[in-house]
């Protein structure tokens, strides 16, 4: 789940696996309680990614930005309406700060947003930020299913080391991205992950350090 509740609720909790050491949270990129857990899990516990689409045309607007585009959530709080006012319903209310979701379309206070699971509505730009966030492949993350695990390289190659093991459904940091593979950083951690198994960052997008 993304940390929203309305309709469904969650809690968007998931893991960091780094040898025997599990860190558990939710899923943001502060990750507080540390436990142990017995056994390691393997790359092998991965599954295919699915990336993120290529971004339509994009077009300028008000603001001066093109949309559509990625931005994250700011705050820990924030309601998903119908339309862009305060007298519209409220559809959801997301409890995770750094919730990446992508803007398509907006007006000079409000911003239509869509998340990882294809929820769409509007919220006050106010609550969004231009910093770059990604999930980690959140297409995997099922209930009532062993946890998908994706790897995270020391280097951008299939080869390197892994640093740790990160369940679906983590909040990522974007550093920056070449077209195939992510430098990010959670919690603590930096390394780098191919850009198809996250969501946050188009197919084959250049971000800038």
């Amino acid at each position: 789940m993304l940390g929203r509740v309305g309709r469904l609720g969650g809690s968007g909790a998931a893991r960091i696996v780094l040898g025997m050491l599990v860190v558990y949270g939710t899923a943001s990129a502060a990750l507080a309680q540390l436990s142990t857990r017995a056994g390691v899990h393997s790359a092998a516990q991965t599954t295919q990614a699915n990336p993120s689409p290529a971004p339509a045309a994009g077009r300028s607007t008000g603001s001066g930005l093109i949309v559509p585009r990625f931005a994250s959530f700011k705050s820990d709080k924030v309601h998903l309406r119908n339309g862009p006012g305060t007298d519209h319903a409220i559809q959801w209310v997301y409890n995770r700060a750094g919730l990446p979701v992508e803007i398509i379309a907006e007006t000079e206070a409000w911003r239509r947003v869509r998340d990882s699971e294809g929820t769409t509505g509007w919220v006050l730009a106010t609550l969004l930020s231009g910093r770059r966030t990604a999930l980690v492949e959140p297409w995997s993350k099922k209930p009532d299913a062993a946890p998908t695990l994706v790897p995270l390289k020391s280097e951008p190659q299939e080869n390197a080391p892994n640093v740790a093991q990160v369940e679906a459904g983590v909040i990522a940091n974007v550093r920056y991205c070449d077209g195939r593979w992510c430098a990010v950083a959670i919690s603590n951690l930096q390394g780098f992950m191919q850009q198809a198994r996250v969501w946050g960052v188009y197919k084959d997008e250049t971000v800038k350090p």
